[in-house]
């Protein structure tokens, strides 16, 4: 109760920029901030995370006795680091104890070859105890090379340098991707190991990746006396070696697909309309709906009114003839009031044959409206638009008349726009004629944008005025009713 936690933080391989942002709060947080640094003093740890530390903070240096010299010590080198790591752990510990919570700084990551996991083993089983995990050098020096580390099925073999120059050729035999750490005094026998391995050419030499002085070099030209501790040698992938050839040119037609963005927003687009639209070379369609598509400066819009259906296909179909991938967008799905048919229909003409047309689905505006009230459209039923601009509104009315006699739900597009006011009315009185006055009515406008509004009223209630281009209407059949929690629904079984 009361004790502090202790973490140990990995900072990545040197550059400052590559600590994580948990590594970064979690230094700056700290009450206390301990960092291993060799007898001048000098601690690689703390200079990456310098720019996170904060006046007040309690630093706990620590120093080792011995790096790569030899030792007075009775029990040699490994028991004098054991009896330094102790000490280390127990000043810790006491900080631990006083409710402080203590960072340790760790170069790479900590449990990478790090010399924190030494006081983690001391001090885990008594503390709350944390890990965040660092970028390691073999990561940033395969960055910093451009050279992929491994691909496919290859295997990754990590060597630390202090192996017996035997023992890393036999490890190295084969022609798997490598990297080879703790490099320093150990070099001219990894040199040798290489060379016994028959892998010294294709082998890299990296030094202080990340940093300001960081060096890349074949490893066969490295004079031994230039190499310090935090280098590291690399043999890439294999795989990655081979040159991938250049795509071909595209030759002959493109194709047109004609995308359906959904009713609004990105969340309402599929996957599928996704990738097709990040595919294109160009896209075309209505200026608002191509407002919906993020920029790319690779791709060419092509922006026009909304009345110009068969103008924009045969543009589309066009730049498609001319080797282009084109995406036609289009509102909720391309396929109900939209874009397919006018681009299909246009494509058919003889000019356009080897132009290859398909259609990308989208969420229709219809399912749309009828997800925010519950399930209208649960039975049969049937969609209709009372734009009068490509059929004759005598037409509409029959069709109208027809199916409210039959007893369908009816799924209402284009009810009214500025030039068309009264079709609403006139609509409403039709169907009348088939439905009682409590039949309900639910109307969606803008349903996914920002100004979305749904409302559900009574047949005998719909006001024209209310209703603009932006609104669709879901007329109830017979059976469709408004449970007491406001859910809009059309029985799945018919009387």
């Amino acid at each position: 109760m009361g004790a502090g936690r202790l973490y140990g933080v990995g900072l990545g391989p040197g550059d400052p920029e590559l600590v994580t942002v948990k590594a970064a709060r979690l230094v700056e947080r700290a009450d206390v901030v301990a960092y291993h640094s060799a007898r001048h003093g000098r601690s690689i740890a703390r200079t990456v995370a310098e720019p996170y530390l904060r006046d007040g903070q309690v630093e706990e240096a620590l120093v080792y006795p011995v790096t790569t010299e030899t030792t007075a010590h009775p029990g040699g080198y490994r028991a004098a680091i054991d009896e330094f790591y102790a000490e280390c752990a127990a000043r810790l510990a006491a900080h631990l104890d006083a409710g402080r919570d203590v960072v340790v700084l760790c170069e790479g990551d900590p449990f990478f070859y790090g010399s924190y996991m030494h006081l983690h083993k001391r001090l885990s089983h008594r503390y709350t105890t944390e890990v965040v995990p660092g970028v390691t050098s073999v990561s940033g020096a395969s960055a910093v090379l451009g050279r992929p580390l491994v691909e496919r099925d290859e295997v990754l073999t990590v060597l630390p340098g202090t192996l017996p120059p035997e023992e890393l050729a036999r490890r190295l035999d084969g022609s798997g991707p490598a990297a080879i750490l703790k490099l320093g005094r150990t070099f001219p026998a990894v040199r040798e190991a290489l060379a016994t391995a028959g892998r010294l050419d294709e082998a890299w030499y990296v030094e202080r990746a990340t940093t300001g002085r960081q060096r890349t070099v074949p490893l066969s030209g490295v004079d031994p006396e230039s190499v310090p501790y935090f280098s590291l040698a690399v043999l890439p992938s294999g795989v990655a070696a081979a040159r991938v050839p250049e795509p071909a040119a595209r030759s002959g037609p493109g194709e047109v697909s004609v995308v359906g963005l959904g009713p609004a927003g990105r969340d309402w687009t599929t996957p599928e309309a996704q990738a097709v639209l990040g595919a294109a070379d160009d896209l075309v369609g209505y200026g608002p709906y191509l407002d919906r598509v993020p920029p790319n400066p690779r791709q060419r819009r092509h922006a026009s009114g909304n009345t110009e259906e068969a103008a924009r296909a045969e543009y589309a179909l066009d730049l498609a003839v001319a080797g282009s991938r084109v995406a036609v967008v289009s509102s909720g799905d391309p396929g109900v009031f939209a874009m397919a048919s006018a681009v299909i229909e246009v494509a058919a003409q003889p000019r356009y044959a080897e132009v290859p047309v398909r259609v990308v689905p989208g969420l229709t505006a219809a399912q749309a409206v009828a997800s925010r009230v519950g399930a209208p459209l649960g039975h049969d039923y049937c969609v209709l638009s009372l734009s009068d601009r490509l059929k004759p509104w005598d037409v509409i009315v029959e069709r109208l008349d027809a199916a409210a006699g039959t007893d369908l739900v009816i799924a209402i597009y284009n009810p009214a726009s500025r030039t068309r006011t009264w079709q609403v009315e006139k609509a409403r009185d039709v169907l009348l004629k088939h439905r009682a006055p409590d039949t309900p009515v639910v109307v969606g406008r803008d349903v996914g944008g920002p100004e979305e509004l749904v409302r559900v009223v009574r047949l005998a209630d719909l006001d024209p005025s209310t209703v603009d281009m932006r609104c669709l209407l879901i007329v109830g059949s017979s059976t469709t009713r408004q449970g007491s929690g406001g859910a809009v629904f059309t029985p799945r079984r018919y009387p």
